[in-house]
């Protein structure tokens, strides 16, 4: 704890703004692994703002307990390996909890992405034209063939891509270990200066604002519902991937992936 907030709010600003990508995906991924064995964390629903030493966080382990009970009714709060109670690189409780609950968040998106693409592309479904240029045409193959057969320049689009909307999400906006909700991705016209060009949308989340006027309660229902979702999908992906991998390492997918 520091005798000057200031002082520590601006250290952890400048900390969370200048993150380089690479660290912040190793963090996640990390946490992400971590969190598979502590599948009831809460959702990131609002919570009462708690005082913490150097700045306003939200995320608490009574939080955690009360979503629990209604992402899952039957096991309720599960935490075995204690992770609610611990401190990660000297932060607070508050702020460890926000990073791990941010990283489930965002690898059951990630996942629930992959569960469908996957399906989607096992079943040759593509758009009419030719996925890149160069004479490549239509890919064929499985999801991690397909990703093989891309030439290198599409491959470096697409992680770059990713890594924008990584970098970008730790910079802008108030940080999920700061005071802000897990999972919240910054608004591009709110941090224009963060963006190297004019976006023609506001927001990633909801582009066309056809969530802007949804009740609380809607919302809060909503991301329960994510959260669930996102935990199955990143069951189903690894047991496709470990089914193409591992012949008969997932019995019900024997034959199918």
């Amino acid at each position: 704890t520091t005798s000057n907030p200031e002082a520590s709010v601006s250290i952890a600003s400048h900390r969370c703004s200048t993150r380089p990508v690479q660290l912040s995906i190793m963090k996640t991924c990390i946490a992400a692994s971590i969190l598979a064995l502590a599948a009831s964390a809460s959702a990131f629903a609002p919570a009462a703002q708690q005082a913490a030493s150097c700045t306003q966080l939200s995320e608490t382990k009574a939080d955690l307990e009360s979503l629990a009970a209604k992402s899952n009714p039957v096991l309720k709060y599960y935490d075995p390996l204690d992770l609610a109670s611990t401190t990660i690189w000297g932060q607070s409780n508050e702020a460890t909890i926000g990073f791990l609950r941010h990283a489930e968040i965002k690898h059951g998106r990630v996942a629930m992405a992959a569960f469908v693409g996957y399906i989607v592309q096992s079943n040759g479904i593509t758009f009419p034209w030719p996925a890149v240029g160069g004479g490549v045409g239509t890919l064929t193959g499985s999801p991690p063939e397909q990703w093989d057969a891309l030439p290198d320049a599409a491959k470096w689009q697409i992680i770059l891509f990713v890594g924008f909307l990584e970098w970008f999400s730790e910079a802008a906006g108030t940080h999920y270990m700061r005071g802000g909700k897990p999972g919240q991705f910054p608004r591009f016209d709110e941090s224009k200066e963060l963006v190297p060009h004019p976006v023609p949308i506001g927001s990633l989340y909801d582009p066309f604002g056809f969530h802007k006027n949804k009740s609380e309660e809607a919302k809060a229902a909503g991301l329960v519902k994510e959260l669930n979702n996102g935990r199955l999908a990143q069951i189903g992906i690894i047991g496709f991937l470990a089914a193409q991998k591992v012949e008969g390492s997932v019995p019900l997918l024997k034959g199918v992936v």
